[in-house]
């Protein structure tokens, strides 16, 4: 594509500013248009998982991470009150893949990438509500007025994505009727070890709590719930702290450790899998094309490795809607699978009838390593950009 056209990204997430950065870098004229008028270091934290920076590297992204996350071998799978259950090993398989797996708070991946981002003009504070097409270019339309042309448009715009709205029309989400709680407090335990990583399993509820460095751990529960309740969670503190009497004390003592405002809540949604992610000189990628459920901590990733395909596919092909639909087409079925991989997954970890739990149980304590191997590979190794 020429690099003479201009590209608006709208979304400055992972995905939108891997796409930024990677375009920029190949000498395109990019802009980013982000809704938040700040970008503070507030939110969550999330795992950066191995094919999310093979992806990276595979564009000549190289964000700092020295000093923002740490690396994790592996992951244990405890009871509610802390017994083992097993333990997954990812440091072989990360050295054979050549990239770690890493722990990081949101903030400080976001920050990587802005730096990575630099040739790229980032505007803040502009919510785009839509877009028009207007010959082979589109016009994109902002909250206060204002448009902007561009010859191809990138709709990054996560869950809620206006531009996902233009090409797919009124949606409803999918509920899975389970809340999740989030948040990353600085945390000290005896239990809580460097690079600690753990996920606790209840019946019809879960916690994980992984050590991300600086003092501070990132912690995430969920109880199953009518849909209404979750979206609309009003038990605050104290009604999660009941909800986990009796769990392991560094579960119980994580979330006394919390601010009460520094507790979100969000209930477990997806959206249905669209087949078609683009109109003419515009396409989507990450939440905003398939966003997925936290299960196997895989949505930055599986959004970071859009962008770099997406770049890598603008760069290589010279019509840029022929590179919108090249991009796509590479890019369905791994995303299709991970989507529907994190959907089979949550419906094991929110199992609550006790007969399936126990079953639950014996099958993870039992199933052979090298299944568990094969599967983790899958997800790990990033297909590639061609």
């Amino acid at each position: 594509m020429s690099k003479h056209k201009k590209i608006v990204i709208v979304g400055a997430g992972m995905g939108g500013l891997t796409a930024a950065a990677a375009l920029g870098r190949a000498g395109f004229e990019v802009e980013v248009y982000e809704r938040a008028r700040e970008l503070r270091p507030v939110g969550s934290a999330l795992s950066l998982m191995s094919n999310a920076l093979t992806a990276l590297a595979a564009v000549g992204v190289t964000p700092e991470f020295t000093g923002r996350s740490l690396v994790f071998e592996s992951l244990r799978f405890l009871t509610k009150r802390g017994k083992p259950i097993r333990t997954i090993h990812f440091g072989d398989l990360a050295r054979r893949i050549g990239q770690p797996n890493l722990a990081i708070h949101r903030a400080s991946l976001q920050q990587a990438l802005l730096e990575q981002a630099s040739d790229a003009k980032i505007e803040l504070g502009a919510a785009a509500t839509g877009y028009t097409r207007d010959g082979d270019g589109v016009v994109v339309a902002f909250e206060d007025g204002r448009e902007v042309r561009a010859d191809v448009l990138i709709g990054a715009d996560g869950f809620n994505s206006a531009i996902r709205r233009e090409i797919a029309g009124p949606e409803r989400p999918l509920d899975y009727d389970y809340v999740v709680w989030r948040a990353t407090p600085a945390f000290r335990h005896p239990k809580v070890t460097h690079a600690y990583a753990a996920h606790y399993w209840g019946r019809g509820q879960r916690f994980g709590l992984v050590d991300i460095g600086g003092g501070d751990v990132y912690w995430w529960g969920t109880k199953n719930m009518p849909a209404e309740q979750a979206a609309d969670w009003r038990g605050g503190k104290a009604g999660v702290q009941q909800l986990y009497a009796g769990w392991a004390d560094e579960v119980q003592q994580v979330i006394a450790a919390t601010p009460e405002e520094g507790i979100t809540s969000l209930p477990a949604q997806d959206r249905p899998f669209l087949e078609r992610w683009g109109d003419g000189p515009v396409t989507l990628l990450g939440d905003a094309a398939h966003p997925m459920l936290t299960s196997l901590g895989q949505g930055a990733a599986i959004a970071i490795e859009d962008g770099a395909v997406l770049a890598h596919c603008l760069k290589t092909i010279d019509d840029p809607q022929t590179a919108l639909r090249a991009y796509e087409d590479r890019r369905r079925d791994r995303a299709r699978g991970m989507v529907l991989a994190s959907r089979g997954l949550s419906r094991t970890e929110q199992l609550q009838n006790p007969l399936q739990t126990f079953a639950r149980g014996l099958y993870f304590r039992f199933v052979p390593e090298r299944t568990l191997d094969r599967e983790n590979e899958q997800a790990l190794i990033f297909p590639g950009v061609q």
